[in-house]
């Protein structure tokens, strides 16, 4: 692709997906993120979010954010991506920390960067379909209000109240709209009410000018901010290497978790823009793994996967638990 001026995509990569726990031990019994599993063969959720991203921004503009305690599973990574744009954090401070870390490093880059953030660890049936939808909100970030932070809001498929929701405000002329309100994994009765007000699923997925998100949560945490900014300053001059840097600054961090602590109730100028049925997943728990197993195309596996096929193990615990039923 050619370059495109300013644009760039945060890939977040960090997270311990202990909700599939039960699915992702390997052979000597411990967990492995989802983000580095496969779905059934082949590329992993990491590897295939890579890809996804490049259709935003280039190899060379696009960072991931991971953790220290799972170097063994993204290591391997830097065969293809620039050392510099993988940013390890030393220890888990919530999703707003991981956010800035990655937005910090940007911004000490290209101060003007429009960053595209995805989570790593998702699956798309219908890859066109949310491209064109990311493409379209970077369109209107670029010549729309600066200010404005766009979720990208799947349309729901069904009423799945362990999803987080974004109930639509007033509509916008370039197809996005106000955001009401956010509700995080409604009651099974709300999840109905939500589908029936054309509620739509928060994928996570935002577009914005980075300096607009960094501000956004300097709003609550300029504490922070400051201190991730001093990090790069410092390592732009020749002081701390950025890791050592980064290890003093984790130690002192507050847990801060971006839905909560950033976006809920704040006045900035939030938008959704609506994504068309797209086969979306987050593969959060085992039922989701397997709806979205019956869309794979089996056809884009061409070689065995060196990564745990979920596939596999979902169908080892569909079995563990037919027995366990069948003896109790």
């Amino acid at each position: 692709m050619s370059e495109l001026a300013n644009r760039w995509t945060l890939i977040l990569a960090a997270g311990s997906g202990t909700r599939l726990s039960s699915l992702t031990a390997d052979g000597t019994g411990s967990a492995v993120p989802k983000q580095f599993c496969s779905l059934n063969g082949g590329a992993s959720l990491f590897e295939e979010t890579f890809e996804r991203a490049h259709a935003f921004s280039t190899e060379q503009r696009t960072l991931a954010v991971v953790a220290t305690e799972h170097r063994r599973f993204w290591y391997p990574a830097l065969s293809r991506v620039p050392r510099e744009n993988m940013h390890v954090q030393p220890a888990n401070r919530g999703t707003a920390n991981g956010i800035l870390l990655g937005l910090t490093a940007i911004m000490a880059r290209d101060p003007n960067a429009l960053v595209t953030i995805l989570p790593s660890d998702h699956y798309v049936a219908k890859e066109d379909v949310l491209r064109r939808s990311v493409s379209h909100a970077l369109a209107v970030a670029e010549y729309g209000p600066a200010d404005a932070v766009h979720f990208l809001g799947i349309t729901p498929e069904t009423a799945d109240p362990e999803l987080g929701y974004i109930v639509r405000g007033e509509p916008q002329v370039d197809g996005s709209f106000e955001i009401a309100r956010f509700v995080e994994k409604p009651s099974a009765d709300l999840a109905q009410k939500l589908l029936r007000r054309r509620a739509l699923w928060n994928s996570f997925i935002l577009v914005a000018y980075a300096s607009v998100l960094v501000g956004l949560v300097a709003r609550r945490f300029p504490t922070e901010v400051a201190a991730f900014a001093s990090v790069w300053r410092e390592h732009r001059a020749g002081g701390l290497m950025a890791e050592a840097a980064l290890d003093r600054l984790y130690a002192t961090l507050p847990d801060i978790d971006f839905s909560r602590a950033v976006v809920e109730g704040t006045d900035a100028p939030l938008r959704v823009m609506p994504v068309p049925y797209c086969g979306w997943s987050d593969l959060g728990t085992p039922k989701r793994v397997v709806d979205a197993l019956q869309r794979v195309d089996r056809t884009r596996i061409t070689a065995p996967s060196r990564h745990l096929n979920l596939a596999e193990a979902t169908a080892r615990w569909m079995g563990q638990v037919a027995l366990t039923q069948q003896s109790a």
